[in-house]
């Protein structure tokens, strides 16, 4: 289980993606950041989540990291991506309500 603090941090970096300071950067016609600049924000946040736990893991093993920074990189990595699972199954669920709605 992440602590809370892991959680924070991450439910701080979806409102910042979320915001309207945030959406001014990728703002199409409509006014809003787009679905797919969305998402490729997210999957960035995550790629770079995972580089930041490798970087540490590997910084551990040569002796220049503490322990207590590899196991919140490893678990900001955990809440990254599973969230990013979340998001995923919600996406294809909703796909398939949309499918099934008849025209």
């Amino acid at each position: 289980m992440a602590s809370p603090t892991v959680a924070a941090n991450a439910y701080a970096a979806l409102a910042r993606m979320t915001s309207p300071a945030g959406a001014s950067k990728g703002a199409e016609a409509g006014g809003g950041q787009s679905f797919g600049a969305v998402l490729n924000e997210a999957l960035g946040s995550v790629m770079e989540a995972g580089r930041k736990s490798d970087a540490q893991t590997v910084a551990m093993t040569s002796g220049k990291a503490n322990v207590m920074d590899v196991v919140t990189a490893v678990a900001e990595t955990d809440v990254a991506v599973s969230t990013l699972v979340s998001v995923r199954d919600r996406m294809i669920q909703s796909y398939e309500e949309i499918m099934r709605m008849p025209i």
